[in-house]
């Protein structure tokens, strides 16, 4: 069995980059996503969203959040979802998926179970 994952995340972020060198050090294919270039796409935020709340995938200590000045922001799930595939830096990266199971964030330990390692 071939594993491949998909990690959306950007090559500046420290823990998108600690995933990717975890995926290659298991010889595992990574398709990688970066949130600079190319936005999530609202479907696939969802699914994070239906597994772990919107509120586990916003980045609240991240600069692009102090910039937009959001720290007192209501919005409601779809308009969070809305807002964070227009602003892909409001992410907390990385987002990893393998098949039909999700991480978010370093979870080395949901990796390691993905690869059995």
């Amino acid at each position: 069995m071939s594993l491949e994952v998909q990690v959306f995340g950007t090559r500046k972020c420290a823990e998108t980059r600690k995933a990717l060198r975890f995926f290659a050090e298991r010889r595992v294919k990574v398709h990688f996503v970066d949130l600079e270039e190319r936005a999530a796409s609202p479907g696939e935020l969802r699914r994070f969203a239906q597994k772990f709340g919107v509120e586990a995938l916003v980045a609240r200590d991240g600069r692009r959040f102090a910039e937009l000045g959001l720290h007192s922001a209501q919005l409601s799930e779809e308009r969070w979802l809305g807002r964070l595939a227009e602003e892909p830096l409001l992410l907390r990266t990385p987002l990893v998926r393998y098949q039909h199971r999700l991480a978010i964030g370093p979870d080395q330990q949901a990796w390691r179970e993905w690869t059995g390692t």
